[in-house]
């Protein structure tokens, strides 16, 4: 008898190794919309800005509102746990690199007081900002409801990987259908990256999905447990699960990929995978106006137990309008990242962000490196 293999291994891509195919039509730029809807919500960009302390606070919030984007605020994190988390974060960004995780475990240990969710979602909702807050699944139930109350709204509901059928000990879990009928407001969930998953919270009724398992920057998770999918192919999973849910329902539900961005190209082939919004963190904490100057960190690097995130220095390459907007005054596709996205359009011919969907994508492993000879060896 022949050998047989315990398990079959599919082939995953990420960023790097895809290309978009440009399109038989082609478009000017400036014809095309980059609106995109999250329930009743509408954006002019399909980008977000994670729910990362050293990337959103509420001023930043309403920095991305004005940019026409969206940015999610931790709701568990130290704006929720400080009446001034101005001052611990610049102890956070002091601290010396060999005592950081030790010391952010520390200063998230302080309990997450409620009057301060309430505060803090009144700031982004007086500033006239759409507020939208995250809160882990434990937390939920008891805490989205006060920021519902203050203004919330979209409630994002985040952890390193979320299922609609989580295990616990506790006698009732997090139920999303109900959590979705009292709160009114459109909820977002995630993670996750595989097809079943993502069909089984949408058919829980939710309106947004996160995907992605530890591609970001400062997120540890894959190293630590050898747990993720590189995120064309899960955005492709997600996406799939998306067009057969809306084919038997009629019922849309956003596909956010969350994570592993660096450049404008990334976005487009997110978006081209089936994503019809991207959530991107450290490139957001490189913005002049990111409550972190600098430096960015994950939403587990302060688990108590087993920190799967670092903090990283990122510097600081503009303002949120070069960033999103240009005028860059670099090569790299790290700024103006909206125009990256309509040119990218142009070239395929869509005119909207399902139109992109509809683009050709090839595995292309050397698409980065083909030609640049002179570009790498700088």
């Amino acid at each position: 008898m022949g050998r047989r293999l315990f398990k079959e291994l599919e082939r995953a891509y990420g960023f790097d190794e895809v290309a978009i195919v440009p399109g038989q039509v082609t478009i000017n730029p400036e014809l095309t919309s980059t609106k995109m809807n999250v329930g009743n919500q509408e954006f002019e960009i399909p980008i977000m800005a994670s729910a990362m302390d050293g990337a959103v606070s509420p001023g930043f919030a309403s920095h991305m509102h004005d940019m026409g984007g969206l940015g999610v605020l931790n709701a568990e994190g130290l704006y929720s746990r400080y009446e001034d988390p101005y001052s611990i974060l610049e102890e956070i960004i002091s601290a010396p690199q060999e005592g950081v995780t030790e010391f952010l475990q520390k200063v998230y240990s302080e309990p997450i007081r409620e009057e301060l969710i309430g505060q803090r979602v009144r700031e982004i909702k007086n500033s006239g900002a759409t507020c939208a807050v995250s809160f882990t699944p434990q937390n939920t139930k008891r805490m989205s409801p006060i920021a519902v109350e203050a203004g919330a709204d979209i409630i994002v509901v985040q952890s390193t990987v979320t299922t609609a059928r989580h295990m616990s000990n506790s006698y009732r879990g997090l139920v999303f259908s109900e959590l979705i009928d009292s709160l009114k407001v459109p909820v977002i969930v995630g993670n996750c990256v595989t097809y079943e998953v993502a069909m089984e919270l949408m058919e829980s009724g939710i309106d947004g999905i996160l995907v992605g398992v530890g591609p970001g920057a400062a997120c540890t998770t894959r190293e630590v447990v050898g747990v993720g999918v590189p995120q064309v192919t899960a955005t492709l999973q997600c996406a799939a699960a998306r067009e057969d849910y809306f084919r038997r329902t009629g019922r849309y539900v956003t596909v956010i990929t969350d994570g592993g961005f660096r450049t404008g190209g990334d976005i487009c082939k997110a978006i081209v995978s089936g994503a019809d919004a991207v959530m991107l963190g450290t490139p957001f904490a490189q913005a002049e106006e990111a409550p972190g100057r600098g430096f960015n960190w994950g939403m587990a690097n302060p688990h108590p137990e087993l920190p799967r995130g670092t903090r990283i220095s990122v510097g600081t390459k503009g303002t949120l309008k070069q960033i999103l907007y240009g005028p860059t005054s670099r090569t790299d596709g790290t700024q103006n990242f909206v125009g990256a996205l309509k040119v990218a359009m142009g070239m395929c011919g869509a005119y909207t962000i399902r139109d992109l969907h509809k683009a050709e994508m090839i595995v292309a492993p050397s698409i980065k490196t083909e030609g640049k000879f002179f570009q790498m060896s700088r």
